[in-house]
Order: C-alpha cells, then sequence, then structure tokens
C-alpha cells in the first residue's frame, strides 16, 4: 500500500518533493521583476506610494476602516505616549455586497453611515481594504476587482477615498481636512510589525494565509520601473498580490482550477489557501478512490459528502481515531485510514513548500535578513496557517531547507493581532 500511495501522489505532482524549488523560485522572483517593470507578469507589484517611515506622534488619533472578506471594521485608534496603538469605539457590521448586490451610492453609503460617528475625531482616516487596488500618489485606492464573493461590480474603478469622503460631505460633513490612506490588508499587516514588535530586524514582511494568500514587502524605488521617484534610494511597500502568481502544477490541480470560479487567474491562492485545500482534497480522493489506492467502499460513503471542507482534512490529521470527525467516520479499516492520512498530508506539505518558497521569494527580493542578529520579521496572519495541522511546521521547515541553507537569509515569524487595524492607523498619520 505504501507503494501504491507513493506512486499515486508522485504521478500527480502532489508531493512536496515533485515542487522543485529552486525552478519555481527562480519564476517567482522572474515574475515579480515584470510586474515591477510594468511588463506582462502573473504578479500585480502594486505600488502603494507608503513607506515605512510614518510620522507617528503621541497623542495622534486615526479613524480606522477594515473592509475584509465578510465584515466591516471601525474604530479610533489612539498612539500613546509610548506611541504604541489603543483601539476605542469599535464596531463591526457585515461587508456590504456580501448577502445580495449593491450599487456603489449603496456601498459607499453603508461605509458612511459607519464613519459618522467618529467623522468629528480625527482629520486622518486609515482604510485597510482588503481587496486588489490600484493606489494612486495621493494614497487613494482605485478597486481592480472584488474576490470572496463581494458583489459591488459598480464600485470597481471608483476611488474609495474621495467616494466616501464625497458621501459625507452631501450628509453635511466638511471634509476639506479629511485625508485617507488606503491600504491592502497585507501592507497594513506589515505596517503593524514595526509599530508593535521590538525585535531588532533589518525589514519586514507582511504575510496572509487565510481563506486567501498575499505578500507584502519594502521595496528600493530604483527598482521599480513602473514608476518615477524623486527618492530612489528610500523603500516603499509592494503588494504583491501573489495569490495571482500562475503557477502549474499536476493534473489534478488543472481539473480542480479549471473548475473553480476564475479558471484564468489566482493559482497559487488555489494550491495553499484555506478557500481551496479542502476543496482541492476532495477532488484528490475522489481520483484516489477511481484509481483504488482508497477502498470504492470507503468511496461510496465519502460520496455523500456535497464538499470536503479545510476544516474537516485537518480535523482528520490532528485526531484520526476520534469517531466524531466526518473523515474518520467513513473509514472501517486500517489501509485507507492509513492511505488517507498520507494524502492530506501530502496535500499540506506540498503547500507548505510552496508558501516557504513564496516568502523566500520575498525576502530575496528586499535585499535583507544576510546578518543572523538582525533577521527580517514576518508577521504571518490567518487561520488556515496557524490552524491548518502541520502547514505552520512545515511551512517553517522548509524555510529552513530553502531560505536559510541555500540562501543563507534570516527570519523570525511573529503574529501581532489586529494587525489590519493598527496597519491601517500608521497609514492614516503618513498622509
Amino acid at each position: 500500500m505504501s507503494d501504491k500511495v507513493d506512486d499515486f501522489l508522485t504521478r500527480h505532482m502532489i508531493k512536496a518533493e515533485t515542487v522543485n524549488d529552486d525552478e519555481v523560485l527562480s519564476f517567482f522572483m522572474s515574475e515579480m521583476e515584470k510586474g515591477l517593470n510594468g511588463e506582462k507578469s502573473s504578479l500585480q507589484m502594486i505600488p502603494t506610494y507608503c513607506s515605512l517611515n510614518s510620522s507617528i506622534k503621541a497623542g495622534d488619533k486615526v479613524i480606522v476602516l477594515d473592509a475584509g472578506g465578510t465584515n466591516f471594521r471601525t474604530c479610533l485608534v489612539t498612539f500613546n505616549d509610548n506611541l504604541e496603538p489603543e483601539i476605542s469605539d469599535f464596531k463591526k457590521v457585515g461587508m456590504p455586497g456580501v448577502k445580495e448586490e449593491v450599487s456603489a451610492k449603496e456601498f459607499f453609503s453603508i461605509l458612511a453611515d459607519n464613519v459618522e460617528r467618529l467623522i468629528d475625531k480625527s482629520d486622518k482616516i486609515g482604510f485597510c481594504f482588503s481587496y486588489a487596488a490600484k493606489i494612486t500618489e495621493d494614497h487613494d485606492g482605485i478597486p481592480l476587482m472584488f474576490s470572496k464573493e463581494i458583489k459591488a461590480p459598480e464600485v470597481i474603478g471608483k476611488p474609495i477615498g474621495a467616494s466616501l469622503l464625497k458621501e459625507l460631505e452631501e450628509r453635511g460633513y466638511d471634509v476639506s481636512k479629511k485625508k485617507v490612506s488606503v491600504v491592502n490588508d497585507t501592507v497594513a499587516t506589515l505596517l503593524a510589525t514595526k509599530a508593535k514588535c521590538s525585535d531588532i530586524c533589518s525589514g519586514y514582511i507582511g504575510f496572509i494565509l487565510g481563506t486567501g494568500t498575499n505578500t507584502a514587502y519594502a521595496e528600493l524605488n530604483r527598482n521599480i520601473g513602473k514608476i518615477s521617484s524623486a527618492e530612489p534610494e528610500e523603500r516603499q511597500i509592494i503588494n504583491v498580490e501573489s495569490g495571482d502568481m500562475h503557477i502549474e502544477l499536476g493534473d489534478i490541480d488543472k481539473a480542480f482550477i479549471a473548475g473553480t470560479k476564475d479558471p484564468g487567474s489566482y493559482f497559487f491562492e488555489k494550491a495553499i489557501s484555506g478557500a481551496y485545500l479542502g476543496p482541492f482534497s476532495h477532488r484528490v480522493i475522489e481520483e484516489a478512490v477511481k484509481e483504488g489506492v482508497l477502498s470504492s467502499g470507503f468511496g461510496g460513503r465519502f460520496s455523500k459528502i456535497s464538499t470536503l471542507s479545510t476544516t474537516y482534512m485537518s480535523n482528520y490529521l490532528e485526531m484520526c481515531h476520534n469517531p466524531d470527525y466526518v473523515l474518520v467516520s467513513l473509514l472501517d479499516n486500517e489501509e485507507d485510514a492509513s492511505a488517507l492520512f498520507r494524502i492530506l498530508d501530502a496535500i499540506i506539505e506540498r503547500a507548505a513548500k510552496l508558501t516557504a518558497i513564496n516568502l523566500t521569494a520575498a525576502v530575496l527580493k528586499s535585499g535583507l535578513g544576510s546578518e543572523p542578529r538582525y533577521p527580517v520579521l514576518i508577521n504571518a496572519d490567518g487561520t488556515t496557517f496557524y490552524k491548518t495541522e502541520n502547514l505552520e511546521f512545515y511551512t517553517r521547515k522548509y524555510l529552513f531547507d530553502i531560505l536559510l541553507k541555500k540562501h543563507h537569509r534570516y527570519v523570525r515569524i511573529v503574529n501581532v493581532p489586529d494587525s489590519p487595524v493598527y496597519g491601517a492607523a500608521i497609514a492614516g498619520c503618513s498622509v
């Protein structure tokens, strides 16, 4: 059975060993270079005009908006005497466009409804916008597309900050002194690292691996060919949009991606993120049953599950003898149980190796982390990274194997709670 499982995983390029880290890393960095220079690339490499040299002062107050995949959060952030951010007047509502399609007017009206109570508390507004958006030189954001099932097509192409201020002005508020800084959630995650971590380091990376995935790092302006900059030796944060990196893996991957909502995009995200690991595992299990790697009896019981979730697959790897877990309840022999464990574990290990390659590319592109006493801090955020069994463990293993042993770069993984809020507050102080 061991040889049968190994053969299956190898033929379909599911084993981590089938991912050539040198080739994938080279392609990843090549796509980053092309994206920075405005050439055709699967990585958008979006300049943010946001540096790490924010001018925060004690007592600064910032109105913070955080538009996530499900919820829209608003609060006030105040920087205390130690320049530590403190949250107050927090409120959470549903994100407009989740349940039903909304017009642009409705979208910005809902945003304004939740900002009104805070509007007189600060002229600085930091907006964490968790979707792909072009950032303008005045720090506004223009949505390029909505993911995460948000249905607000009229908002695409409209400046988020300016449109919000216009809605507030129409309600009678004086917005002449209001400044809005729009940042991606991954960029906010990077900024929060500097604000909340006292570690001595050479640089920062923001990384999210939850429902989706993305990466941000700080690039020298002189390396960003698609924009002009008066300060070529300074750095600004780049939103990589790494989930869109075009990677081709095995035949089951290709069939799975062909059946997703957007089969021509977000290839990398579909190989590692929480929205897809479970459904992809479902396809792999079905193929394993078809090829006799898993028994037809198990296959018959498994067919009654509509779609396997990432949580269900993780549960099996966590406690593979717990009869309360869905996959455990479907098994009736050790051969199937062992094969299933090895298949799911292989999917997680491959995702972790790809994750490590992603992070390696960001560290190498930054040019930082060569001194062990001054590592790059990676603020890793997202439940998939931390809650999916063995994903963090394998990622750390491959970071050691690839980033440290091959490229002699040093990193430290940290986790800053409420990163989108803190990061957006820091961005709000920069305008």
